[in-house]
This record gives structure tokens, C-alpha cells and sequence, in this order.
């Protein structure tokens, strides 16, 4: 471990609180300044933690050469503009999801990092819980076998955005999530939505995400239902997932059950379908707060040069999906192609 990265943080509405208290508990971070421009938000900054400075001009961020690495806490629309002036500065980013409202943008982020050695790591929390590393080890250790489908139902009851549809609000975690753990990407998208609130961006919507071979994946996403639900189902040629992350112990699930084809699979008269149902187990999972963990990879990548398992890319990659399934929604579920050519997997 070297020296204490400091750290400023832009942004202390909903989720800049959970980045600092993670970072002021972090080994190797100090927060120095935490900038909003709302002063009731800073004084509740000062009440907690009196020995981190406040600002509520985040210039003062950019500008201060003690500071090392920066964390943007702030609305989407906001993100590139704050995360290309904190890389320009020379400051390490993370930035909250998703990373930039286009692919352009996040493109251009990824070019000023490079250029300049620094890291740019995206806050695609649910890849640093102790669940979703759970399921990727078992797709890359092949317990589950070849999978089959993907799918994802994220509703609840609010909380509707004015500046992006739940897509971009809530499907984001699972694309994240998708893109960490199967073993492939996406070549199009198909999407359907709608707004039930005059004037609003779309309030419920349903992806499908087509790759080669037989793989399939669905997200649901909803801010206008009864109940909160965040369940995923994993079908593999082996075993099945149940991935409930309400659940408060056993998130994962593994199921030892599918099917099994035999008999002359060009006649249909002779195909067999055989049916196995084994048995459920719930694997020990790590309790570590996510962001605790993501924290501790942050300042880990600015101290030894690694990449982040978030990094840049994977933010372009998401982004890219979230671009594409807007403009599918638009034209009432058209099939649109990713432009995926030339992005690291």
C-alpha cells in the first residue's frame, strides 16, 4: 500500500453519503472535501464529519493539488461534464451509474484517462456484491453449464425521475450485472415502454437482449408497481439460478434441475424430453458492503495501475445498451443492433 489517497466528493444527495462514509472507513483513502451546492446538505457533512472540508463550488475540488481522485455523487446529465474537468485536473474518477448519457461522451472519457494514466472506474454496485461475484464464479467455473436466458424483474413503487426513464434508472444495474457475468455480449436489443405520466419519461419498460447462439436475455423494469421486487433467473444446460437480492441471507439460489434432450433430434416423433430435478443449495456468499468493497478496488487500481473491474469500457458497453434500447422503445420495440466492434469484453 502507498501513501493515503485523498479524495474529494461531488455530490452529497442520495447516494454521495454512502460513498463517503465507505471512503472515511476505506485503508489507504482519506476524504478531504465533499462539495454540493446546497448548504443544508453540507452542514449535515460538517455535523458528522467535522474534520472533512466542505465547498459548494466543486471547482474548489478540481483546483486543490492535494486532492487525488474524485467521486461524482450528481444527476446523469451532469456526469461528463464533471468527470472530463476532474480528469483534465489530473484527479482519479469514479463516477456514478450510468457513466455518461451517450456513448460519444463516454468515449471521451475513456480517451482523457488514457491519455493522462489515470483511472476512470463506473459505480456498477451490484458487480462488487458478494452475490453477483457468486454467480459469475459459477458461469466461469461452468457449475451452471451453457446458459440459456437471462432473466430480470427490477419493480417497485417509485422513485420516478424527471431526467431519465427507467431504463436508464433501473436496468442499468441489471446490464451491468449481465455484462460481468455472461460469457458474451449482446448484438441487439428490442424494447417497449411507456409513460403513464403526461410529460414524464417512460415509467415501465421490457428489454430483450439478443447474442449468438442461444442465449436470450429479459429485463422488466417498473417504477409504477404494488411491490418492490429484484429477482433474476439463470437457466442453464446443467443447473439454475435464483438470484433474490430482497433475500436477507440466501440471495443465490442453485438449483440442480433442467432438461434433457434424447432420441433423433430431427424427428420430432422421436425426441425424448427428459426432466431432472435435483437438488437446491445456497452457497455462502461475502457480507462485505458492496461499496466497501468497491472502495477498497478504487484506491487498490490508483496505487498499482490495474484496471478496474468496472472501468471505462464497461461503462461504454452499457451505456451503448441503454442508448439502443431507447431508441428501440421509440420506434415501439424495433430491433436495433449494437455497436459493439472494437470494445474489450
Amino acid at each position: 500500500m502507498g501513501k493515503n489517497i485523498n479524495i474529494g466528493v461531488i455530490g452529497y444527495g442520495y447516494w454521495g453519503p454512502n460513498l463517503v462514509r465507505n471512503f472515511v472507513e476505506t485503508p489507504g483513502a482519506q476524504v478531504k472535501t465533499v462539495s454540493d451546492f446546497k448548504p443544508e446538505l453540507l452542514a449535515k457533512v460538517q455535523a458528522r464529519y467535522p474534520n472533512i472540508q466542505v465547498t459548494t463550488d466543486c471547482q474548489d475540488i478540481f483546483n486543490d493539488p492535494k486532492i487525488d481522485a474524485v467521486a461524482i455523487a450528481t444527476p446523469v446529465s451532469t456526469h461528463f461534464d464533471l468527470a472530463l474537468a476532474a480528469l483534465q485536473a489530473g484527479k482519479h474518477v469514479l463516477v456514478e451509474k450510468p457513466m455518461t448519457v451517450s456513448s460519444e461522451q463516454a468515449m471521451q472519457l475513456i480517451e482523457e484517462a488514457e491519455k493522462r494514466n489515470l483511472v476512470l472506474m463506473v459505480d456498477h454496485t451490484f458487480v462488487y456484491t458478494g452475490a453477483v461475484r457468486k454467480m459469475r464464479d459459477l458461469v466461469v467455473t461452468n457449475v451452471i453449464g451453457d446458459i440459456y436466458y437471462y432473466d430480470s424483474v427490477r419493480v417497485n413503487l417509485g422513485l420516478f425521475q424527471h431526467d431519465v426513464n427507467v431504463i436508464w434508472d433501473l436496468a442499468v444495474h441489471d446490464l451491468s450485472i449481465m455484462d460481468y457475468i455472461l460469457p458474451s455480449q449482446p448484438y441487439a436489443v428490442s424494447a417497449t415502454g411507456m409513460s403513464h405520466v403526461p410529460g414524464e419519461p417512460e415509467n415501465i419498460a421490457y428489454l430483450t437482449l439478443f447474442f449468438e447462439g442461444n442465449l436470450i436475455a429479459h429485463i422488466h423494469v417498473n417504477w409504477l408497481a404494488p411491490v418492490k421486487i429484484r429477482r433474476t433467473l439463470i437457466g442453464g444446460s446443467q443447473r439454475m439460478i435464483v438470484y433474490d437480492d430482497l433475500e436477507p441471507s440466501e440471495k443465490v439460489k442453485i438449483y440442480d434441475k433442467g432438461i434433457t434432450v434424447n432420441g433423433n433430434t430431427e424427428s420430432l416423433y422421436q425426441m425424448l424430453i427428459g426432466y431432472r430435478a435435483g437438488d437446491m443449495w445456497a452457497p455462502h456468499l461475502e457480507v462485505t458492503e458492496a461499496l466497501r468493497t468497491e472502495g477498497l478496488h478504487f484506491i487498490n487500481c490508483i496505487q498499482t495501475g490495474d484496471r478496474p473491474i468496472t472501468d471505462g469500457q464497461a461503462g461504454l458497453r452499457v451505456v451503448r445498451i441503454l442508448e439502443a434500447a431507447t431508441e428501440s422503445m421509440k420506434k415501439q420495440g424495433q430491433l436495433v443492433e449494437l455497436n459493439i466492434a472494437g470494445v474489450a469484453v
